[in-house]
């Protein structure tokens, strides 16, 4: 893996996307990473260049966040897994699962859910997937996981991209995030050290190999990173 500008990366991904585009069939494209990775970032710049100077009122590409698939807090909190969310068993795997899976049939359109940060929930049906929109980009930590539900979805992905700069870079951009959401220091560090970094190890231990391995520090050329 090197390291390359985000606008290359957009650029390899969307280069792959097309290189997997079969006529008549939807492209699934899966793009991985442990939180803080940038692969959001990422995400979203590949399908706004998708859709960049199309002149059809249906998007070439759509997106789908696995964030929109978190369990709700109070079920967490009724588990004892509040203090861990973000961890794979505090998502709707099965639920996200077989959305996935739903993005094949393209004769109808699909409504998903949408996690809304500030909030701290997911908002339902959300985001809607037009049934002639060729292109569907997925992203989410736990994409290419090596356990079940999750080992699933990789038959449903026409190629796979991972994100993962080093584990110290993750660490300085989660203890960063919480203290920008409000946390005093020693409170967002306990977070990052207890929860979000066993997370991102177990996403870089456990993860199926992508067809595009990118490392890219996207925060170093001023773009927000995301989950």
């Amino acid at each position: 893996m090197t390291k390359t500008t985000m606008e290359q990366d957009v650029d390899q991904v969307c280069t792959l996307i097309e290189r997997s585009m079969r006529d008549g069939e939807r492209t699934i494209i899966g793009i991985a990473g442990p939180p803080a990775s940038g692969k959001s970032t990422l995400a979203e710049a590949v399908v706004q260049s998708l859709n960049s100077g199309s002149r059809s009122s249906v998007a070439r590409a759509s997106l789908l966040p696995m964030d929109g698939y978190h369990l709700d807090n109070r079920l967490l909190e009724s588990r004892g897994l509040l203090a861990r969310k973000g961890a794979p068993e505090t998502f709707d795997a099965s639920g996200f699962c077989d959305a996935v899976g739903r993005l094949a049939e393209v004769n109808r359109e699909t409504y998903h859910p949408k996690f809304d940060r500030h909030l701290d929930l997911a908002i339902a049906n959300a985001i809607a997937i037009h049934p002639e929109t060729p292109v569907v980009v997925v992203e989410g930590n736990y994409l290419l996981l090596d356990r079940a539900p999750w080992s699933s979805l990789r038959a449903l992905f026409a190629a796979t991209v991972f994100v993962c700069p080093s584990m110290q870079a993750l660490r300085e951009r989660l203890l960063q995030r919480w203290i920008k959401h409000g946390l005093e220091p020693d409170a967002a560090l306990r977070k990052t050290i207890e929860n979000d970094l066993p997370n991102a190890e177990l996403v870089a231990r456990e993860s199926h190999l992508a067809d595009l391995m990118l490392t890219q520090d996207y925060t170093e050329f001023g773009v927000r990173y995301a989950y």
